[in-house]
């Protein structure tokens, strides 16, 4: 069988390529096709350990068998229908945060918690650095769709949520330039969208595709989340 194989982040560095076709043996697992690579590709062999793979835009597990034509990516850990305004978007254009506020809000709105990202030029907490400007890179067809899952996950939990709007900038950016948006409205501040901000911004960093480079004085590196998805995510 053939299969299309995609890299992303530091994957697409070591393996020098940023996709590949392959013909593998019919009914191959997830687990097979990892060991392929890791041969076919030394200088990723280190990360599959640490790899997440998705099988036609859905997490994939290494018991899993890949079908004939499918689309394969690989990469490292991750740093709508109710009638409701649902904005999801990867983009490299400037975030117009009015734009969205004013998306989200509809007549029966009075409050819209707003999480913006920015640019951090220095870090201070742990490892203290400083960072001229950042890279992101994100895998969009399966970014955005998991963008939608974070959505309706949101309004399982808190469905006095009305507009919710998940937007991740993406390609280099400079300091002081907001990357991400979660924007959540509802009529009155306690009915959940402070709290659905934040769990938006939360599971994004676990399950929506996109990574970050960052690039300073002492060089430049991709940062690698730790949460591997689950079955369900």
């Amino acid at each position: 069988m053939e299969i299309q194989v995609l890299f992303f982040a530091h994957f697409k560095e070591k393996a020098g390529t940023p996709k590949v076709t392959l013909n593998l043996p019919d009914g191959s697992t997830v687990g097979a096709l990892k060991a392929t690579l890791a041969g076919q590709f030394p200088g990723t062999a280190q990360l599959m350990g640490n790899s997440v793979v998705s099988v036609n835009q859905h997490f994939a597990f290494d018991g899993d068998r890949i079908p004939d034509g499918a689309e394969v990516a690989v990469f490292p850990p991750v740093s709508g229908g109710s009638g409701l305004p649902t904005i999801l978007h990867i983009t490299n254009d400037v975030l117009d945060l009015n734009d969205l506020v004013q998306q989200v809000t509809l007549p029966t709105t009075g409050a819209v918690a707003v999480f913006t990202g920015v640019v951090r030029g220095s870090t201070l907490r742990g490892q203290a650095h400083e960072t001229a400007r950042l890279e992101y890179e994100a895998y969009k067809p399966m970014a955005e769709a998991k963008m939608a899952q974070v959505a309706e996950e949101i309004r399982e939990r808190w469905p006095a949520v009305e507009g919710i709007a998940i937007v991740q900038r993406v390609g280099l950016l400079d300091p002081g330039t907001p990357t991400v948006l979660i924007a959540c409205s509802a009529a009155h501040r306690d009915t959940g969208c402070f709290e659905a901000a934040r769990y938006g911004i939360d599971r994004l960093k676990e399950i929506v595709p996109v990574w970050k480079k960052e690039i300073g004085p002492d060089g430049e590196d991709w940062v690698a989340g730790k949460y591997q998805p689950q079955k369900g995510d």
